[in-house]
């Protein structure tokens, strides 16, 4: 795991060195650039596989005619090393996959990046043809910067290191901003600033003549298997397993993330039966105890037998990391809970270089509550319209509010707020902030006249529209890419500590992805063939107990911990100056949720995070 940047046209090596210092928490083990007549390549290495000063970065082949710097990790690398014969066909001088995926470069070229299962951000300088090339893993797990200026073409691994380069302008994309407050992210291929953008997943760019050409190397399946559940049940044990075994893979040591949760446990479960000595696990926990799942990750430590690490943080130690997290987002990212996976990480950085963690899981095998509601939404629609819009729904706006995580009345509100759109659409409004219909409120006139038009419920890569497989696509392609894995991937590498999920290698996400819909929700059981697998060598309340979520407390944080900060950053004189927000609006939304007239938790945190991004950056 590290950290790449670097251009193609103008700019000097201060430029670059300035790039990649920005980054050096990526990679603090060693630090490499090239550059001449145009050309810039440099890398932070965070060393993994090949600990030795022969998987220095960038790397070259055999004439020098291409080089390369790669940020991430090939689990197949030796695989491919076999199977295209490269040990005989070229002279290789380390053991690591950035080399192997050097050489297959030069035997295939771009299909190269089809071969790959991994998680990777990569740019190849192919000198014979003059032209970059910059490619994405599957589902974005490493990302991805680039832009233009000034017949420049500048990449890298976070924003910051772009905005190093002296010819990068960094203007308000006022349509980005717009899909975040609705999002809470900025959707791939946007990013905050304007002519700044993420790499699309599963594809890459070539920059050759001063043209940009992009494209797909891989996409989800779209059959379905006929494979029995009782066989399909097996497969899945042994290809988690296997990837597992491969992930667990390095010279440095490693480590689980354990919620106590489904997905961690299962890795912990396979990976401590891999091991032939104690795995160590790590979790974080809170005072609240709605929120505090440290119980089930010490019960799964006990029965597992692990080393196992554990911390809890307090509502003063998350106030003093929002500065971190800021610094490690880059644009505005509103998941709180990237708040204690920084503190995770730096927590276990201590015993662990690389870690495993159970992202992608709940994606890809319907594990959300969103999936169960999807299920009643028939049901509920057999009511006649008027008891529905004149009964139930003015009751259940009435519901007094919690500062509970996922109470019932915050489920239910959510729910109603869903329910007359098209399957993707309402997921996407199921998980907002604000609503479209909102932005005209909470904008300035002037501001909204910007982004009147936008579209926040568009899905970057086309997922089979409303399917139900089309429907897990696009939590793959949005939700989880640039929420959840963007928040995993800044959280810890600002630490310098890499994190594997083998929920999404290659293989396994293929082979779940054609099973068929029952068996990932089976009525109302969410995640039913990984609970199948998972019940007789789990403990039967970790299997079976309702999806919890890793969250804090932010509703009575904001209302008691916060309290200072929120008046500080929306002081009416602040918010006025600025133009962007309401006053009125935005005082409303805050006075509501104080006096507990509304849960507005997520509106407000979103809010609080771009403002305290934009008074750091603007």
């Amino acid at each position: 795991m590290c950290g790449i940047a670097g251009f193609i046209g103008g700019g000097d090596e201060k430029d670059l060195l300035n790039m990649i210092n920005s980054i050096q928490h990526r990679g603090p083990d060693d630090q490499g650039h090239f550059i001449n007549n145009g050309v810039a390549l440099a890398h932070a290495r965070l060393s993994i596989i090949d600990l030795s000063e022969a998987g220095h970065q960038p790397m070259w082949n055999d004439d020098k005619s291409v080089a390369i710097v790669f940020n991430g990790e090939i689990y197949n690398f030796k695989k491919i090393k076999k199977e295209f014969d490269l040990i005989n066909k070229y002279k290789f001088r380390s053991e690591t996959d950035t080399e192997v995926i050097l050489y297959l470069y030069e035997e295939i070229g771009e299909m190269c990046f089809e071969k790959l299962d991994g998680m990777f951000a990569i740019a190849i300088y192919d000198f014979r043809n003059n032209k970059l090339v910059l490619a994405r893993d599957r589902t974005g797990e490493k990302p991805l910067y680039w832009g233009t200026f000034n017949k420049t073409l500048i990449f890298g691994s976070e924003l910051q290191a772009l905005k190093k380069h002296s010819f990068v302008k960094t203007d308000l994309n006022r349509e980005a901003l717009g899909q975040y407050l609705v999002r809470e992210y900025v959707p791939t291929p946007m990013t905050i600033f304007q002519n700044i953008y993420k790499l699309e997943p599963a594809h890459y760019l070539i920059y050759q003549d001063d043209k940009i050409t992009k494209k797909s190397f891989w996409s989800m399946p779209s059959n379905t298997t006929t494979s029995s559940f009782n066989k399909s049940l097996t497969e899945l044990g042994s290809i988690l397993e296997k990837s597992i075994e491969d992930r667990i893979v390095a010279d440095v040591p490693v480590g689980i993330f354990l919620s106590g949760g489904l997905d961690s446990s299962t890795l912990t479960y396979y990976a401590q039966k891999i091991s032939d000595k104690k795995v160590k696990t790590f979790s974080i926990g809170f005072n609240e105890k709605s929120f505090d799942e440290s119980n089930y990750a010490k019960q799964v430590s006990n029965f597992l037998s692990t080393d196992h690490y554990h911390k809890n943080i307090t509502a003063q130690e998350s106030i003093n990391t929002l500065d971190k997290a800021l610094i490690s987002m880059g644009e505005p990212l509103a998941d709180p809970t990237i708040i204690p996976n920084l503190l995770l990480s730096e927590f276990a950085r201590s015993e662990i270089v690389v870690a495993l963690g159970g992202d992608g899981a709940d994606e890809i095998l319907a594990g959300y509550p969103t999936f169960q509601a999807e299920k009643i939404i028939f049901i509920y629609k057999l009511i006649p319209a008027f008891l529905r819009e004149y009964i139930i729904e003015p009751i259940i706006k009435s519901l007094p509010t919690s500062d509970g995580d996922f109470n019932l009345p915050f489920k239910l509100k959510k729910f109603i707020e869903g329910v007359n759109y098209p399957p993707i659409e309402r997921h996407q409004r199921w998980l907002q902030a604000f609503s479209k219909e909102d932005l005209s409120n909470l904008l300035t006139i002037d501001f909204y006249k910007d982004i009147s038009n936008i579209n926040p419920y568009f899905i970057c890569i086309e997922s089979q529209n409303n399917s139900k497989q089309g429907l897990l696509n696009s939590y793959v392609y949005s939700y989880l890419m640039d929420g959840v894995l963007s928040k995993t991937d800044k959280a810890s590498m600002h630490y310098g500590l890499e994190v594997r999920a083998p929920f999404l290698g290659q293989e396994i996400l293929e082979f779940i992805t054609e099973l068929p819909y029952k068996y990932k929700i089976n009525g109302f059981k969410t995640k039913y063939i990984l609970k199948e697998l998972m019940k007789d060598k789990l403990p039967k309340n970790i299997v079976y107990r309702k999806k919890k979520g890793f969250s804090i407390p932010v509703s009575e944080w904001l209302k008691k911990d916060f309290s200072p900060l929120l008046q500080k950053t929306f002081s009416r004189e602040k918010i006025m100056e600025q133009g962007i927000f309401n006053v009125d609006y935005v005082e409303n939304l805050i006075n509501e949720h104080n006096l507990g007239k509304k849960d507005h938790r997520k509106k407000i945190w979103t809010l609080l995070i771009f403002q305290l991004w934009y008074d750091r950056f603007f």
